[in-house]
């Protein structure tokens, strides 16, 4: 069985860490470069970068930004905004990232997923599910959750592990940055329903959120933002926590 990872994640635009709830009313959460030291201090498994406005402002994510931040970080790195093609990818990689993340370029080509899986390694490819539950469905979105896809979650999940995805990044619009918890049906449904790992996100607001998540689904990883960004849970005293409940963590 892998071993449960803890991994932050840092939503940029126009350069700054911000967080918001069900992906609205975005507030800042502090420079990336000093939260990316941190969160290798404090002993985070991974870290995320996401440039959430890259996408919709149809530019390239900052890979000047992204060189600094791998610049003082040991742990896999992860880096998604904008992505669409193979040179993007290289020139992320060549900035320090170890995997990319896609998304709504994956929605609109999927056969991105099998080249760059084909080019780098699929253990370098992860696919960003943003899903919603709209109509007793869960529907796919793209653009930072802004736009409804006609793409079921499930079958758009089991596509891109099929076209060579490494990783599913999975997140709850409907839970994220309400602390709530993480949605336990819909990451159970997924992560029972395809071979690959499957990254936990949206909802987190305390310790026992990463327990119930690990003990409930088949989650491999749950990712978290403002939690960790605003203090309100240090990774060592969570990692400890995790340990005491009895989850094998990294």
């Amino acid at each position: 069985m892998l071993k449960k990872r803890i991994i932050p994640c840092l939503d940029i635009k126009d350069g700054t860490t911000v967080k918001g709830i069900n992906f609205e009313g975005l507030r800042n959460a502090g420079d990336p470069i000093e939260l990316a030291k941190k969160y290798e201090e404090q002993g985070a498994d991974e870290l995320v970068f996401l440039d959430i406005t890259a996408t919709i402002e149809e530019r390239k994510t900052f890979a000047q930004l992204v060189k600094e931040i791998a610049a003082e970080l040991s742990i896999p790195f992860t880096v998604g905004g904008g992505i669409s093609s193979i040179e993007d990818v290289r020139k992320l990689l060549e900035a320090g990232a170890d995997k990319i993340s896609i998304n709504s370029s994956a929605v609109k080509n999927p056969g991105l997923i099998y080249n760059l899986s084909k080019e780098f390694g699929n253990q370098c490819i992860v696919v960003a599910i943003d899903t919603r539950w709209v109509n007793n469905e869960d529907w796919v979105h793209i653009k930072g959750g802004r736009e409804i896809t006609t793409l079921k979650t499930l079958e758009w999940a089991r596509q891109a592990e099929d076209s060579g995805a490494g990783e599913i990044l999975l997140t709850s619009m409907d839970g994220d940055g309400t602390k709530n918890g993480f949605d336990i049906r819909i990451t159970k449904l997924i992560s029972e329903n395809v071979n690959i790992p499957v990254i936990a996100s949206g909802g987190a607001g305390k310790m026992e959120d990463f327990t119930e998540v690990f003990n409930k689904t088949q989650a491999t990883g749950a990712l978290a933002a403002s939690v960790f960004h605003f203090g309100e849970i240090h990774i060592q005293d969570l990692k400890q926590e995790l340990k005491y409940q009895n989850i094998e963590i990294r």
